[in-house]
């Protein structure tokens, strides 16, 4: 009596179908389908985005502006 046999799954599959009607559950299904196209065509838009993305810059830390150095930075003016 642990497993459901293939009766009870002929009755609720029966009242589910009574309760939500065959036209709910085919909206239903047409609204979860539509959802799983919009998730796949916005992965394929990330997809596009990240190879025509231009290559990354960097900033050298180390390197001396070109102009003349800043000596008031972090002092104290009185």
């Amino acid at each position: 009596m642990g497993s459901l046999s293939i009766w009870h799954w002929i009755v609720v599959i029966a009242i589910v179908l009574l309760l939500f009607g065959r036209g709910k559950i085919s909206d239903l299904m047409g609204d979860v389908a539509q959802g799983i196209k919009a998730f796949k065509k916005g992965m394929q838009d990330d997809e596009k985005t990240a190879e025509t993305s231009e290559p990354v810059k960097t900033i050298d830390h180390n390197a001396q502006p070109s102009g003349a150095a800043r000596s008031d930075v972090g002092s104290k003016v009185s």
